[in-house]
């Protein structure tokens, strides 16, 4: 089974309440100053289902993948540190502010970012851009937000319910992945998580950069990029040159598996074709904001705010629920899709849709812990649960170096070098 903690249930689902108490997330949930809280909705349980569902299928194979999928949607934090922190996420770079009609959540995330935010609203923004923009927040609506933030590549979205009837694809029966090539374009945690978890069934992952936009993870803690990364192989290739996009044609020819988190424009700028990966026979696992058909871009942490998947004191207002819940959520259900896929398949992932339908209605206010001795317990009709810290996971081995595979690679594969 995927945890000692897992198997002594005797494999049983304990359900919601306590899937959240012994995931870590709990920690991460509420306010500074108060209690840990229980997010809304099933995402605790729905990613130890699917961790189990992935041990069973790779249990009689030559590499059995034990791990326990609720724990891992908190695991960043153990090597972070980061707390709760109410309104401001776990990572301090997205918040949730009210609007003209609601909430909203706003990320600021990357280096253009407090320009773009600056553009939204018709000003230049100071080094602290927050007051400026929930005074702009206040006098717009939702949708205002969304149809000014969209062209400009912000990350934001108002809070709302989550759409009825979202759900990611469905897995089918599964099958191994041992010996096959994985290529990943992918960044920071949603396919970076997608990725070990296809090495643990036996997979061997390429990691793709661009030598101008390497994964801005590499700049976050190392030991947490080391835990999705080790054992990875890292190859470097340019886009812009002709010989740099013969070679990603090569790789991408070559892939039992591709991983990307590009829309469909960005890919086409590489010189890379999803549709027509999969029509040769390409297992593409493509993860997006809102679906490959959006324009929206998102991160863990906006995205699975606005998609509802928010705590709240009794007053209503909303809380963030861990550390960018959709990442790791989305990356297990990424990895399943692949590990169940036939050949030839485009997988469309979009990541609030994969946590919408863990969601069910207005899960407002949220239930809270209480203290007991030196710990937090929640409880629930089986009696006082635990709230358990964020774990780190064993990790051996080293991250590669960016580019550090890249002649070896190409050779192996019979690939020019450009």
């Amino acid at each position: 089974m995927p945890t000692d903690e897992f198997a002594a249930t005797g494999g049983r689902l304990a359900g919601p309440v306590t899937d959240w108490a012994g995931s870590g997330v709990m920690e991460l949930t509420g306010r500074s100053s108060g209690p840990p809280l229980v997010p809304p909705g099933r995402a605790a349980t729905v990613a130890r289902e699917i961790s189990a569902r992935l041990a069973a299928a790779t249990e009689r194979g030559p590499a059995p993948v034990r791990v326990d999928g609720a724990r891992l949607l908190s695991e960043r934090a153990a090597y972070t540190g980061h707390g709760r922190r109410g309104t401001v996420s776990a990572g301090g770079r997205c918040r949730l502010l009210p609007t003209a009609d609601g909430w909203a959540a706003v990320s600021c995330a990357r280096p253009d970012d407090p320009a773009l935010l600056g553009a939204l609203v018709g000003a230049e923004l100071p080094e602290d851009p927050w007051p400026a923009l929930a005074a702009w927040l206040a006098e717009h609506t939702g949708d205002e937000l969304t149809e000014r933030a969209t062209p400009l590549g912000i990350a934001a979205g108002p809070v709302r319910p989550p759409a009825a009837g979202a759900r990611p694809p469905q897995p089918g029966p599964a099958r191994s992945v041992a010996g096959l090539l994985v290529v990943d374009f992918s960044a920071r945690w949603a396919g970076p998580l997608c990725a070990p978890l296809l090495r643990l069934a036996g997979a061997h992952v390429v990691k793709v950069e661009t030598p101008y936009r390497p994964d801005g993870a590499r700049g976050g803690d190392p030991e947490f990029y080391r835990l999705l990364h080790a054992g990875h192989r890292s190859v470097v290739l340019d886009p812009g040159t002709p010989g740099g996009r013969r070679a990603l044609a090569g790789l991408v020819e070559a892939a039992d598996i591709v991983i990307e988190a590009s829309r469909p424009r960005a890919l086409a700028r590489f010189g890379l074709d999803a549709e027509a990966a999969a029509g040769s026979g390409t297992v593409w696992i493509s993860i997006t904001a809102h679906g490959r058909a959006s324009d929206r871009v998102g991160f863990g942490d906006d995205l699975a705010a606005a998609s509802g998947l928010v705590a709240g004191d009794a007053d209503g207002t909303p809380l963030f629920c861990g550390d960018a819940l959709a990442d790791p959520l989305t990356g297990l259900v990424a990895a399943e899709l692949a590990m169940t896929a036939p050949t030839g398949v485009l997988f469309d992932v979009s990541m609030s849709a994969v946590v919408a339908s863990t969601l069910g209605g207005n899960g407002l206010p949220s239930p809270r812990a209480r203290r007991e001795g030196r710990g937090w317990v929640v409880d629930t009709a089986d009696g006082p649960v635990p709230v358990a810290l964020p774990r780190r996971r064993p990790v051996t081995g080293r991250a590669p170096a960016s580019g550090e595979h890249t002649g070896e690679v190409l050779r192996e594969l019979g690939i020019p070098a450009p």
